[in-house]
């Protein structure tokens, strides 16, 4: 980049185009595009004390920040002055959710790009927007809105096992879920699963570029939290799901885009902010890049390609376990949420984010699952308009993980789990069925929004082991 080019990013003085180009180099040699470049090096530029560590750009922010850098003239298009007094219509389902939570979706909609939002029964406290948060904008992605698990998705596999295994067989299932699976922070296989996504471009952002490899060494594998891999009995009483009615074996998954997922939000989220400087404090993880730019244009690609990679993570589960078994698949049921999908609303063309919430647009099959010890749904959505085509992703917490593990004991959960017949092989104390809200509530509370046509029982549970590990 030439001199002047630096000059109109503000970066002037000789130390601080010393420091940009010793940050260009590191990041061209690490991978990082020309427009890549270009697109940190104004964010670094705009606001440099958001960069101080950044692994290329650190010591420019530093030479920048010690200067106040370069600061907007006036406040930026996206910022406070811009948010005007109106706030885009939005609806809830459900009576009691928490305030905060419907604070935090009036928040969203006061944003310029904002044009309509639901909030769903399960909803519950995030950042930025709520998780059960829907959210419609105009040409613009805001990556708080989709969230931190890029793609965090559901999947189903009905096996041609017989029913019965679940109790003759469990040692055998058990061994499956111990052999096949892999959860947490940094977990991974000793031999590494193969999935055509590692075969695609991964130099669309510097993030994916930088932590393709990483993403290999996880790829298979399921998050911590509330993310799981189950085994369980699937009484099917539509034959719309793509099955006679009757009762089957299935196994059921959720997880996302593990590290790398969390990595993209979280960088883009960082870049995001830098352009949308003046927003209240309030709106400040609700800040956004318009998709005619080309860090939107970035984020979106890298966003999509998160897609893929999750989508790839169950597909690895669940053909694993079935090799495993020897089983085949029946039928396959799998959605996914945190995401932001292009979609024609109210007559015009909208960016429409899902934060925990299902896609249930007229027809299509998504699942909704309960807790480890509370059924799960497989449902038909309806196409309802006022939500946006969307559906709560599960029952939602009814309290934070810090107040769970503080009020509850594993004594409790396993007096829970044994009444509804649930072997729990792992899991952290934060995930205990009482933290969660209950499942029937919720899908009363949504009879408008989609159909079930089939209930998933857990019956053989797996979860990142966090915290105190229950007895087998």
């Amino acid at each position: 980049m030439k001199t002047k080019d630096l000059r109109a990013l503000g970066i002037a003085s000789p130390a601080a185009r010393k420091a940009a180009n010793a940050g260009m180099r590191s990041a061209a040699d690490a991978g990082f595009s020309r427009a890549a470049i270009r697109e940190v090096l104004a964010a670094v530029a705009e606001r440099p004390e958001d960069h101080l560590e950044d692994e290329h750009f650190a010591e420019l922010a530093a030479v920048l920040a010690s200067g106040g850098g370069r600061r907007a003239a006036r406040e930026a298009e996206h910022g406070a002055a811009a948010l005007g007094g109106s706030e885009a219509p939005w609806r809830q389902w459900g009576e009691d959710l928490d305030p905060q939570s419907v604070e935090q979706m009036r928040n969203a909609c006061r944003l310029p790009i904002a044009v309509r939002g639901a909030l769903m029964p399960d909803a519950h406290v995030g950042y930025g927007l709520p998780i059960g948060g829907v959210l419609a904008a105009r040409n613009a992605v805001i990556p708080y809105a989709v969230g931190v698990d890029i793609a965090c998705r559901m999947k189903m596999s009905v096996l041609d096992l017989p029913l019965a295994a679940l109790e003759e067989r469990t040692d055998r299932l058990r061994a499956a879920l111990a052999d096949e699976t892999r959860f947490g922070i940094g977990a991974k296989f000793k031999d590494r699963r193969r999935h055509p996504v590692m075969d695609e471009d991964w130099s669309i952002s510097p993030v994916t570029s930088k932590e393709k490899d990483k993403a290999w060494a996880q790829l298979g594998t399921s998050g911590s939290g509330n993310h799981f891999v189950e085994f369980g009995e699937l009484e099917v009483f539509d034959a719309g799901i793509g099955l006679a009615p009757g009762r089957y074996l299935a196994l059921l998954s959720h997880s996302g885009s593990r590290g790398v997922g969390n990595s993209v939000a979280s960088h883009y989220s960082r870049v995001a902010r830098s352009r949308c400087r003046g927003l209240p404090r309030e709106l400040e993880h609700l800040a956004w890049l318009d998709l005619d730019s080309g860090a939107g244009q970035e984020y979106w690609a890298a966003m999509e390609l998160m897609g893929r990679y999750a989508a790839a993570n169950h597909a690895l589960v669940h053909a694993h376990v079935r090799e495993h078994l020897g089983a085949a698949a029946l039928l396959d049921v799998e959605n996914h949420h945190n995401f932001a999908w292009e979609e024609r609303h109210f007559g015009e063309d909208l960016i429409v984010h899902r934060k925990g919430a299902t896609p249930a647009s007229a027809g299509t099959v998504g699942i909704i699952p309960g807790s480890m010890a509370a059924p799960g749904y497989v449902v038909r959505g309806l196409g309802s308009a006022d939500s946006l085509h969307s559906a709560a992703h599960g029952a939602g917490r009814r309290i934070s993980r810090k107040k769970a593990k503080a009020l509850f004991d594993w004594a409790e959960a396993q007096r829970i789990l044994k009444e509804r017949r649930v072997m729990l092989m792992s899991a952290g104390l934060d995930e205990v069925p009482m933290a969660y809200k209950d499942i029937e509530q919720v899908m009363a509370a949504q009879t408008d929004l989609v159909e079930p046509l089939a209930r998933f029982l857990p019956r053989l549970v797996r979860m990142a082991p966090a915290g105190e590990r229950p007895e087998d």
